[in-house]
């Protein structure tokens, strides 16, 4: 997975999907910069508008896609970065703390 820089702040969604995996999202603009390597299996459910896609392999969740057009932005589970780290009930990213989001999509 590469991503342009560290992100801005993760998000913490509580749609049922997420709080079961405890993803934290990271989030950036939809232009290209981000890429996923690698092949992933895509789960669809609900209004079928994302996929939520994993590691055939491992399982690991890894981000989600839009089914159609652009949200302009992609979200990576951030705890799948390099220089991801959680220490103290803290979000670190290159040992910098960021803001966690709590964000409402309850389904």
């Amino acid at each position: 997975m590469e991503v342009p820089e560290a992100p801005e702040w993760v998000g913490s969604c509580n749609c049922s999907f997420c709080r079961k995996i405890g993803s934290l999202m990271a989030y950036y603009p939809d232009d290209g910069r981000v890429r996923i390597t690698g092949e992933t299996v895509a789960y669809i459910w609900g209004d079928r508008m994302i996929s939520q896609h994993h590691c055939p392999a491992c399982g690991c969740y890894t981000d989600w896609r839009s089914t159609g057009g652009s949200y302009g932005k992609v979200g990576v589970n951030a705890r799948l970065l390099d220089g991801f780290e959680l220490r103290d009930g803290r979000v670190l990213f290159d040992g910098n703390a960021l803001e966690v989001r709590f964000l409402d999509n309850a389904d």
